[in-house]
């Protein structure tokens, strides 16, 4: 019995040695990211927050020009409490929606689902604004910048950054003019 007790632990070693790494890739720390409007009506995004490791993101393990879930267990929930307007005119009624985006070099594209589900109704795309990041970001991190009736949702991961400004649809504040939207002749 006594002999049997060294394998035992040399055994459960092994295992704890082999499995470790395999969670510590696989298991992504959940995050929130809120914004809240004057009237208390608020923006929430669920999502989890990989870390980029010795990995190259963007071009990398997220292809340029594809659909990207933007989450390693699932696609990122957006919740807002009110109807919302996007800085580049596409409006989004209260409610909870999937996110997806494809991801350019130069600008990525926001795809807005209906439902929760990938394959469900597409509300909206909308393009958003990029740029590089001067540091590192090693977690992938959702953020919001409030200014007066808007909120700037930024996504950083890796060395870039992506934005785009949302503010409440019953505002009578207009939005700040985006430096890169197509001026009408």
């Amino acid at each position: 019995m006594l002999k049997k007790i060294p394998f035992a632990i040399l055994f459960v070693l092994i295992v704890c040695t082999i499995s470790f790494p395999q969670q510590s890739e696989n298991n992504h720390p959940t995050a929130q990211a809120e914004c809240k409007f004057s009237d208390e009506e608020i923006i929430t995004m669920h999502y989890s927050s990989p870390r980029v490791g010795n990995r190259k993101i963007f071009g990398g393990l997220v292809p340029y020009g594809e659909v990207w879930r933007t989450g390693p267990n699932q696609a990122i929930n957006l919740v807002t409490s009110e109807d919302l307007i996007t800085v580049k005119g596409t409006s989004i009624p209260a409610g909870g929606y999937t996110i997806l985006m494809v991801p350019y070099p130069a600008e990525w594209t926001l795809i807005i689902n209906r439902d929760t589900v990938y394959d469900s109704g597409e509300l909206a795309r909308v393009p958003m604004s990029v740029t590089k990041l001067s540091s590192p970001v090693e977690n992938f991190t959702i953020s919001f910048d409030h200014t007066g009736a808007s909120c700037t949702m930024r996504i950083s991961w890796e060395n870039t950054q992506a934005s785009l400004e949302f503010a409440e649809r019953n505002t009578d504040l207009p939005l700040r003019r985006d430096p890169t939207a197509h001026r009408r002749p």
